[in-house]
């Protein structure tokens, strides 16, 4: 291809690259906001009802999903500090690499959420969760709005795959 039409290529794709950051930090800053306001309210521990089967309820968790290795002595911190940046790392490049709007839209929640809960972990040492769904005497570990946007990305990627490419 030659050198003109590469750059205009490079012109055409920066718009796009932008958007999509811009929806990585709209996740960060709503998650971020979201965490404040129920640190500012709740104690640890107190839960509030909102319907018979969801409550907001303030919790800190310094493990992974499900609170994976929460209880070790805090090297699990820094452990999943280094995974949270390499993954934003592959997930800016893979943005820049450009795709299909599905494709864009997972990469940037999972980027969004990762940096959310990323701050959390590097200035806390843990990670806020308090949206809280139970039923009849079961219970989902409680989470935060990062993670939703972490599993709403991931089912995008998945359904992305199933696409068929345009030949």
């Amino acid at each position: 291809m030659p050198d003109a039409a590469m750059a205009s290529t490079r012109r055409t794709a920066a718009p796009q690259w932008w958007r999509w950051l811009g929806l990585a930090a709209a996740v960060i800053v709503l998650d971020l906001a979201t965490k404040a306001w129920v640190v500012s309210i709740f104690r640890e521990g107190q839960e509030m009802p909102v319907t018979s089967f969801f409550s907001l309820v303030l919790a800190y968790n310094t493990g992974a999903a499900f609170s994976f290795l929460a209880g070790h002595d805090g090297w699990q911190r820094w452990l999943f500090t280094g995974i949270a940046i390499v993954a934003s790392v592959v997930l800016v490049w893979m943005l820049r690499r450009g795709g299909h709007r599905m494709l864009m839209c997972g990469l940037a929640l999972i980027l969004g959420g990762a940096l959310g809960n990323l701050w959390d972990r590097v200035l806390e040492g843990r990670v806020t969760d308090f949206l809280f769904f139970h039923y009849a005497g079961w219970s989902w570990p409680a989470f935060n709005v990062a993670d939703s946007a972490i599993s709403v990305g991931a089912a995008m990627l998945i359904l992305d795959s199933f696409r068929k490419e345009n030949k």
